[in-house]
């Protein structure tokens, strides 16, 4: 079945309301911190003070005499007995050699390298017994100085050898593209424009923290983690092959209702290992739940880029050549895909929509005595999109070209587009995508609301992005040969019950995307049965084939993916079953709208009676088929899929205050086929509201000389609210991915990628009469307002509005 008989059947499409949302709002649903097991101690972990520091001596005796305490665990008592934290994406410097892999061990042996750090896990009857405890463990530090900026480490000034593997802070060097035939390329052009900028650090904050249960059983000498993640069968692939070194088939990982991940739940974090080993060397169950300023210290942290940019162009603001380099932080340890983020899912992005005939891309990655960064809702292309979109506005704006306009003259229009820096983009529409954005903004009515705005005393901005990003990793034997360390598949076992009921296992786990309603619609639209009809499980190592879980947006596209090759092996087996009982050949039947049919003739059976013959095999020869209706597949993806849009802000600029409004915000994109438009809608507000709070408020700071995090709570690190939004204006254009069975493409980041740029070249827009050029996110009102202090006077006028001639924006000075 191809994606566009696939869209054109019932439920989808359809806004279908959410069929988990029932015991959420009811509080029926069950999160790792729900499950209390019997026998369970609990579990706090003694963190590093300090950023930087030889550790010389822990004395835990006082601590072990104190009441309740039922153990206490240093890296003494782990050094050789398991290995450390692996890191799952190789990545190799330009000459072939390998990155560099220092240890990260489970907990800290011999040195601490960020302010919470892993020091000892401290078990106890109770929290409040542990918490004592661990507060009565002496630990002899010799405190070390600090490296905390990527551009210090980027400077190799610092004196500081954070790992002895890597005396120069250095992961590795990495490179993709022509560099010489860009080179060639700048030096015939008619202009460069050039742009340095920093992608700020964030901190994901789930709104449940992680939570984790070791659970040891003699009788069977199996163990079972509960936790709060994304992906559990890869977490029990790394914890079994790598650090513990137990047989699979030991261990079992469950992940029920999880509270929000956006990333940060797909590692295998310290904390889940020492509880999985503590469990069996206590014989006791073991539950740790996070405390938020836990989650700000020791979450994996996204982002924290410095990059300077260069685009090549005629004399008519095509582009002809990019040129990039960029220092990533990856903090004091390798996180599990922390390699992958700044080079397969950054550089390979810094094509856009645009036909660019050469891009070049350099990657310094360091170490650096702060938490680890990895994956964070996006993961990559939020930067690579942040990057190019400010750099393209900012190209406009030296042509003296609107922002749209210079998008358009450099839009891709011919698909397949083998891009300079690896993709392949399969389809799209960018225009299409533009002008319903445009259309949908009122970008006509800017001038009079711009001169409202004048009025008010207020200044007022817009500002474009248009995004492309990769979603789905995938093919695995690409990935594998790029450095991947694991498959990038996904599984679908369908259980077709006696009754025609239908129970849908997938390895795409869901912790808000809405898959126990998405993907029981397409099983409902495959077999023409009522959605209720069909249950989806996820999140249970013990209960569902292997999987990889979910991340990238890649939950539809790959898991729905799989599910529909199952889908197809039941449809298989049910026409032979059907042509048996209707005396017809299994050419001759066809299935549509939940009934089995034989051509040219009225003859017809549903697939309710097929399903019961399956397990009532009286009429059907057991010698040719099995009884049953139960298939599994696995969908090995050929490609990524390339969502695409753009985005269109206006923001007002208070010019006492430096207070940035948004007043209008409009994103148009391009998902393929929509199974759910509801669904939908709810991930890109979600993902829109994340990208506009690092736009405007989100900024994890650390201490530059002591390494201490600055923003450890929400007292300091702002958060967006509802009250900072105004109605979103959001649309879709279609172009079906062409290579995977829905026509799906992504949708859970998009709104986080797109929306910073959009944000930050309107504002840059309101202040170019004051001839502020440039500053970095977050707005905030305080950066903004320093920024008019010392903006400088324009070395012309603000360009006008021409609304014929569609040039929106003004070129800086």
């Amino acid at each position: 079945m191809g994606a566009s008989d696939f869209s054109s059947l019932p439920h989808i499409g359809e806004a279908l309301r959410r069929k988990e949302d029932y015991r959420f709002l009811t509080g029926a649903g069950q999160y790792t911190d729900d499950v209390t097991l019997a026998n369970q101690a609990h579990a706090v972990f003694l963190r590093s003070p300090h950023a930087h520091a030889n550790i010389k001596s822990i004395d835990t005796a006082a601590a072990l005499r104190m009441p309740g305490v039922v153990g206490i665990f240093t890296g003494k008592d782990i050094d050789g007995k398991m290995g450390g934290l692996p890191c799952g994406w190789l990545i190799n410097n330009p000459d072939g050699t390998p990155m560099k892999e220092p240890p990260h061990p489970i907990l800290a042996i011999g040195k601490v390298r960020y302010v919470g750090d892993h020091v000892a896990m401290v078990v106890a009857e109770t929290v409040e017994q542990a918490k004592n405890a661990a507060e009565s463990i002496v630990v002899d530090y010799e405190e070390l100085p600090a490296l905390v900026s990527v551009a210090d480490a980027a400077k190799k000034q610092s004196g500081v050898v954070i790992h002895d593997q890597a005396p120069d802070n250095q992961c590795y060097k990495w490179a993709i593209g022509d560099k010489a035939a860009v080179d060639a390329a700048f030096a015939n052009a008619a202009h460069v424009t050039r742009l340095d900028l920093v992608n700020n650090r964030l901190v994901p904050n789930a709104i449940e923290p992680r939570v984790a249960i070791g659970s040891y059983n003699r009788a069977n000498d199996e163990y079972t983690l509960y936790v709060s993640n994304q992906n559990p069968h890869v977490e029990r692939l790394l914890m079994t092959a790598f650090v513990l070194g137990l047989p699979e088939h030991k261990v079992r990982v469950i992940a029920p209702d999880v509270g929000g991940g956006f990333g940060s739940k797909i590692y295998l974090y310290a904390e889940d290992v020492a509880l999985t080993w503590g469990s069996k060397q206590l014989n006791r169950n073991i539950k740790w739940t996070a405390e938020r300023s836990e989650s700000f210290l020791s979450d994996a942290h996204g982002r924290d880029h410095v990059s300077h940019a260069e685009m090549a162009m005629d004399a008519n603001g095509k582009f002809l050549a990019l040129r990039v380099h960029t220092d990533a932080n990856l903090g004091g340890y390798l996180s599990t895909f922390s390699t992958a983020i700044p080079t397969i899912l950054y550089a390979t992005l810094l094509a856009g929509q645009y036909a660019t005939p050469q891009i070049y891309v350099e990657v310094d990655a360091w170490f650096t005595n702060t938490a680890p960064v990895d994956a964070y809702r996006g993961a990559g292309r939020p930067e690579a999109t942040y990057l190019l979109e400010r750099l393209v506005s900012r190209c406009a704006w030296e042509m003296n070209l609107g922002q749209d306009e210079i998008r358009k003259r450099n839009f891709i229009t011919a698909f397949p587009y083998q891009t300079p820096v690896a993709l392949q983009y399969d389809t799209g529409d960018f225009h299409a995508c533009m002008d319903k954005a445009r259309t949908l903004a009122d970008v006509a009515g800017y001038a009079q609301r711009k001169s409202a705005s004048e009025a008010k005393g207020k200044l007022r901005g817009i500002g474009y992005s248009s995004y492309i990003e990769a979603c789905g990793i995938a093919p695995s034997n690409i990935a594998g040969a790029l450095g991947a360390r694991a498959g990038l598949f996904e599984c679908g076992e369908i259980r077709v019950h006696p009754t025609g009921s239908v129970t849908v296992f997938t390895g795409s786990h869901s912790h808000g995307q809405g898959h126990e309603t998405t993907f029981a619609q397409v099983v409902a639209a495959r077999l023409g049965i009522p959605v209720e009809n069909v249950d989806v499980v996820h999140g249970d190592t013990g209960r569902v084939p292997f999987g990889m879980g979910t991340y990238g947006s890649r939950s539809i596209s790959v898991g729905g993916a799989a599910i529909m090759k199952a889908l197809d092996k039941i449809e298989t087996k049910a026409k032979k079953i059907a042509a048996h009982l209707m005396e017809a050949s299994d050419a001759d039947i066809e299935f549509a709208n939940g009934e089995f049919t034989v051509k040219g003739t009225d003859k017809k059976i549903a697939f309710g009676q097929v399903a019961l013959t399956a397990y009532v095999p009286h009429n059907y020869p057991l010698d040719k088929l099995e009884p049953g209706l139960n298939e599994t597949a696995f969908y090995d993806p050929t490609n990524f899929t390339f969502p695409g849009g753009t985005y269109i802000c206006e923001v007002e600029v208070d010019k006492q205050t430096g207070e940035v409004k948004i007043d209008r915000f409009t994103a148009v994109d391009d998902f393929g086929t929509i199974i759910n438009p509801m669904i939908v809608e709810g991930q890109v507000l979600g993902g829109l509201v994340q990208g506009i709070g690092q736009a405007l408020m989100e900024n994890c700071v650390y201490d530059n000389e002591t390494g201490q995090l600055l923003t450890g709570s929400f007292m300091d690190y702002a958060m967006p609210r509802a009250e900072d939004f105004p109605m979103f204006k959001l649309d879709t254009v279609c172009t079906p991915c062409t290579h995977n069975p829905l026509g799906t493409k992504g949708c859970g980041e998009a709104g986080a990628i797109g929306s910073p740029p959009a944000v930050i070249n309107a504002v840059l827009d309101a202040l170019a009469p004051l001839g502020v050029k440039d500053f970095d996110m977050p707005a905030s009102p305080y950066r903004v307002w320093e920024a008019m202090q010392k903006g400088s006077s324009p070395t012309h006028q603000p360009q006008q509005p021409s609304l014929a001639a569609s040039t929106q924006g003004r070129p800086a000075p």
